[in-house]
């Protein structure tokens, strides 16, 4: 197996499985962090830690089983029974989230291009099943290369911002409106926002882990985990110095990105649709891969169908997905979290070293969960 994934591409394409339309439009932040005010911010650094710790605790187990998706890290780190309820909540949630980047990319498209919203939402769809059928290697690829662009921007803006307005930001330290939170507690909050995270990376990371060189993990989480951190501690200052104007919209960086000038508007809304993609990607990708083995026309197949699925789902509107949708998925991914503790925390003193992935103790079968859909051609040959 070819590992040639270094530090810095496992860095990027942990934060490009994270940053997506919530990500970068920054509703996402302004509920689980925003709304908190300071104790927001202490919520986020908070998550930050948690995305370092659980990223790498992902990646270990998917290098030490050789790990082909993230059903053999679930099983490993949760067992039979909570592995299985487990994996059932990321495999729905992975295609819930295909369906909420189509309707992100929609919403863009409507707004800011007065284009058709299920042009936006098909271009979105057609692009990201170009890149799943070409295989985890190009999904890689792909994320790991945008990834870096898309956080810069973000930040470029949110600093910028911070700048112009930092009397405000130091006065509206104290504000808060809790009750708009998706939760009422903020450490709640900070729990839910990595859980259903790290459900959506869980996919790439886990086969990311079996292609890189164990050397490269930790550093690889850390770098990951301060990016994802970073950039939304910028964008949690850049709406605190813009409040109240930025909680009445539904994109609040679009927002503060037009308030500079029209170009810069387009520019960002340019951004937005690539960052919906990497999590599009990573989404469908770890979605198939879970119901069919890789490379069969089982697998292609299957990746059309729950693309076009995804494409119909997506009409019932972005905000209504992402309001009823993330939340939900925190709170049953909190499993995941528990079980992924428990499992690195029993390793951590051993002795050994991470063993190569060719080395480790083979992986328990992987069952599809459609068994109609593998064949004879059913491995990915990379």
């Amino acid at each position: 197996m070819d590992k040639r994934y270094s530090t810095w591409r496992i860095a990027a394409t942990y934060i490009g499985t994270v940053v997506g339309a919530g990500f970068a439009s920054g509703q996402e932040v302004l509920q689980f962090f925003g709304y908190f005010g300071m104790w927001g911010i202490v919520g986020l650094i908070l998550a930050t830690a948690l995305f370092i710790f659980f990223g790498y605790a992902v990646l270990r187990l998917g290098h030490q089983l050789a790990a082909e998706s993230h059903l053999e890290v679930m099983n490993r780190a949760a067992g039979n029974w909570i592995g299985k309820a487990v994996d059932a909540i990321t495999t729905f949630f992975l295609f819930g989230a295909t369906a909420v980047m189509a309707a992100g990319a929609g919403a863009i498209f409507s707004q800011e291009f007065h284009l058709p919203s299920w042009l936006g939402s098909s271009l979105m769809i057609l692009l990201t099943l170009i890149t799943v059928l070409a295989g985890i290697n190009k999904v890689i690829s792909s994320i790991s290369l945008v990834a870096p662009v898309l956080v810069a921007t973000v930040v470029g803006i949110s600093i910028l911002t911070i700048s112009q307005n930092l009397p405000v930001l130091l006065a509206n330290l104290s504000w808060s409106l809790v009750p708009r939170a998706v939760v009422p507690f903020w450490l709640l909050a900070a729990l839910l926002y990595v859980s259903y995270n790290l459900i959506l990376s869980i996919a790439v990371l886990a086969p990311l882990g079996a292609r890189s060189r164990s050397e490269n993990l930790l550093p690889g989480a850390l770098l990951g985990g301060l990016g994802l951190g970073g950039g939304a501690m910028a964008i949690v200052l850049a709406l605190l110095a813009t409040v109240p104007a930025a909680t009445a919209v539904e994109v609040p960086m679009l927002h503060i990105a037009g308030s500079f000038n029209p170009f810069l508007r387009v520019f960002y809304s340019a951004v937005l649709l690539a960052e919906i993609y990497t999590t599009a990607v990573s989404s469908l990708y770890g979605f198939s891969a879970r119901m069919a083995r890789q490379g069969g026309k089982g697998f292609r197949w299957l990746a059309i169908g729950a693309g076009i699925v995804a494409l119909i789902s997506s009409q019932f509107g972005f905000s209504r997905l992402v309001g009823t949708l993330f939340p939900l998925v925190g709170y049953a991914g909190l499993l995941l979290l528990g079980a992924l503790f428990h499992s690195i925390l029993r390793q951590f003193w051993s002795t050994s070293q991470i063993a190569p992935a060719t080395r480790a103790a083979p992986a328990p079968a992987r069952k599809p969960l459609l068994e109609g859909y593998t064949g004879k051609d059913g491995e990915e040959k990379n």
